[in-house]
């Protein structure tokens, strides 16, 4: 019996993940597809699966695309001075935007992979990404802001530790994501080093 209990668990072991994974993806696939669902229908007279996330990611390269043009600037510049004058949207609109503009884009701010020594008693350290170099603003020369993602969530904190306890890690920053999201347990992939995130 308890050899058959532990199969079950191998089992579980093996299909959780690549279950979890692709249950995630359908659900995106599902949610995607299903936003013009009714409107393709409407103008098609038939439902075509996946043709909704076709027409998404499409509209999504064309805003990008028009979005880098001096014809959008403007338009942008008119939207940020509307959105900044009501407080509230203001704080939703930029954190998100901010947000956003860590993972992808120009500012990208998980590049720069961290090792920081949190503990010099204990010699304990802690992997994270450098986002800001200059405290100035806050009195804080000798200090740089390290965020630290937390394993197993999509959270994390902000630390302001002084610069000489951070050094950097030659390790491509999304194998340093990975390995600390998944609390180490996902190794490291060595094809992964020195390419952008």
């Amino acid at each position: 019996m308890k050899k058959l209990l532990y199969y079950f668990l191998q089992g579980i072991l093996y299909i959780a993940p690549i279950g979890v994974t692709v249950y995630i993806i359908y659900l995106v696939f599902r949610f995607v597809d299903n936003l013009l669902k009714d409107t393709l229908e409407e103008l098609l007279g038939i439902y075509i699966p996946g043709l909704g996330l076709v027409v998404v990611i499409f509209l999504l390269i064309l805003v990008g695309l028009i979005g880098q043009t001096i014809i959008a600037r403007p338009f942008k510049a008119l939207f940020k001075r509307i959105i900044g004058r009501i407080p509230l949207l203001k704080v939703i609109f930029s954190a998100f935007n901010d947000l956003f503009s860590a993972f992808v884009g120009k500012e990208r701010k998980f590049n720069k992979p961290v090792l920081v020594l949190v503990n010099p008693i204990s010699n304990l350290e802690k992997l994270g990404f450098l986002t800001e170099e200059d405290l100035s603003i806050i009195d804080e020369k000798e200090k740089v802001a390290v965020y630290f993602p937390h394993s197993y969530n999509f959270s994390g904190e902000l630390f302001i530790v002084p610069k000489q306890q951070v050094r950097p890690v030659d390790m491509n920053p999304a194998e340093v994501m990975k390995f600390i999201v998944s609390a180490g347990v996902a190794g490291w992939d060595p094809e992964g080093n020195n390419q952008d995130l």
